[in-house]
């Protein structure tokens, strides 16, 4: 313990060093060359100092889950901790987007000019608009669709029509449509690891996924909803290949197709689907029927929205050619594929990054076949810390295929929200909780007061 708490650090001050080097060099760049299309450079947000509304409750938030989560999270039964921990997570999100008020910091989200409610009343044939969906993704064709409707599947703008046909209409259902939704990827998130890594785990994972500052842009932003909806699909295939009923893979390739229709970068969340898969190989081995229950659930939103004239395929290929149209052509590649990584330590925070450096030691210690899970009974405490370090190695695997892509240059801390829920756990391996819970919380703190955050 007393060897590894230096590593800790330094792996710490690496990140804060890549952080403040993105922001001075980011500064310079855009300063000089206005390339960068970001005012506060590497995030997307602008220099505000402001307090609001959310204030006391946000900060009251804070204290209450580093003075107790740590406790609670070990005592309470495992039913009550998932419902305390969406709760709690609604709590932080809400109070963190009302920092900025009501209006700038939910109701108005959704309805900038490149947000998914702009364009609600060209579905008023839904039919007709899939159909017709791919013809305006590229610029200069007539009525382009606005960046986010073409940088997206039609199921993202498709949610936000279905609200507003059933009543829910304007950006302040949206606003919180997203946030209820998007407070429960944490809780996806403990589904998975107690079914995969074993209580302990999850249990000491829990308040760090609770009080994260990605909540800064969990609030009131779609990809809240599409993290969400990614991290279930996981949860249910990691309770599928721990022994629950095949139905639970039929359903999480269903929300896998859902999600590769939400967004064309989740698509990468197949790694760690596959990771899941590994975990439980010999279960997927004695019961056949399990990856046919899967690819078959996974089948069904693709062929429905193919049916309906929608070529998931096509229209990736168009937005490449939209996004080179864009800012996207012009972002530097050389800046943004590092810095993006220093976004991804600002919505993760500093226990993360230790908690990945613990990570990848519990992988390196691992012996041949500690992997394999013992049934019954929980495994043992090296053997689900291999398990949670190689579920994590995973979702960093697939940010940084992202990244590497070319195609996600800024506001990463927006669009990797979903990865971002998959390193959280590794603050598990951490000690003295309460420190780190801290640190997560005085940073999402100081960016929700210093900045106003674009998403």
């Amino acid at each position: 313990m007393t060897r590894t708490l230096p590593r800790d650090r330094y792996a710490v001050a690496a990140a804060v060093l890549l952080v403040l080097t993105a922001v001075v060099v980011g500064r310079r760049i855009e300063d000089g060359r206005h390339t960068l299309f970001v005012h506060w450079p590497p995030l997307f947000a602008d220099w505000d100092p402001h307090a609001g509304p959310g204030t006391p409750a946000a900060v009251l938030v804070a204290v209450a889950v580093v003075a107790y989560g740590p406790g609670l999270a070990a005592r309470l039964r495992p039913g009550a901790l998932l419902g305390a921990a969406w709760a709690t997570a609604m709590a932080w999100i809400w109070s963190l987007a009302l920092i900025d008020g009501w209006h700038r910091g939910v109701a108005a989200r959704l309805t900038t000019r490149n947000e998914y409610l702009r364009v609600v009343d060209r579905f008023h044939d839904i039919p007709a608009a899939l159909r017709d969906f791919t013809h305006h993704i590229v610029s200069g064709t007539p009525g382009p669709w606005p960046a986010h409707i073409a940088g997206h599947p039609p199921a993202a703008t498709l949610t936000f029509v279905l609200l507003d046909r059933i009543g829910l209409r304007g950006g302040g259902w949206a606003g919180v449509w997203c946030i209820t939704v998007g407070a429960t990827a944490c809780v996806a998130v403990l589904v998975a690891l107690r079914a995969l890594a074993g209580e302990d785990l999850s249990r000491r994972a829990a308040p760090f996924l609770v009080l994260s500052p990605a909540a800064v842009w969990l609030g009131a932003s779609a990809d809240a909803y599409f993290a969400a909806v990614a991290s279930w699909a996981v949860a249910l295939l990691a309770l599928a290949v721990t022994g629950r009923p095949v139905g639970w893979a039929a359903g999480s390739g269903l929300l896998f197709g859902l999600t590769c229709y939400l967004s064309y970068g989740l698509t990468l969340f197949a790694l760690i689907a596959a990771a899941v898969l590994f975990l439980g190989r010999h279960r997927v081995r004695e019961r056949p029927l399990l990856p046919v229950a899967l690819l078959a659930g996974a089948a069904v939103v693709p062929a429905a929205f193919t049916l309906a004239g929608f070529d998931w395929w096509e229209a990736y290929h168009l937005l490449v050619t939209r996004y080179y149209q864009g800012v996207g052509g012009t972002r530097p590649y050389g800046y943004w594929v590092w810095a993006n990584l220093a976004c991804t330590v600002v919505i993760t925070g500093l226990a993360t990054v230790a908690g990945v450096r613990r990570a990848g030691g519990a992988l390196v210690r691992a012996p041949r076949g500690l992997l394999d899970r013992p049934a019954p009974g929980t495994p043992p405490v090296a053997a689900a810390e291999a398990r949670l370090a190689l579920l994590t190695l995973a979702a960093l695997l697939a940010l940084l295929v992202a990244d590497l892509s070319g195609m996600s240059k800024a506001e990463t801390e927006r669009i990797w929200l979903p990865f971002a829920m998959w390193l959280l756990p590794v603050c598990a391996f951490l000690p003295r909780p309460r420190a780190w819970l801290a640190a997560q919380a005085v940073l999402a703190l100081l960016v929700n007061h210093l900045l106003l955050t674009g998403w």
